[in-house]
């Protein structure tokens, strides 16, 4: 995880968009969600619509209403 923060760092450092991108085998878990947010990333890459990715998108819609969301894509 150093390592990730440490690239979303420096790629933000040089004005690079970040992608936050799930991996095979997901579980509920919504971390992602937060690590979206906690690197900046402009979107979310979570696949399609099921179970285990509507627990990410929850939790994306319940910080959004907190306004912590302001510069993810507008889709």
């Amino acid at each position: 995880m150093y390592d990730a923060l440490e690239f979303a760092d420096e790629a933000s450092k040089n004005k690079i968009n970040l992608i936050t991108s799930h991996r095979s085998g997901e579980s509920i878990d919504s971390h992602i969600s937060h690590i979206g947010i906690g690197t900046n990333s402009k979107m979310l890459k979570v696949g399609v619509v099921g179970g285990e990715r509507i627990a990410k998108l929850n939790e994306l819609i319940r910080l959004s209403e907190h306004d912590l969301i302001r510069g993810m894509a507008q889709i």
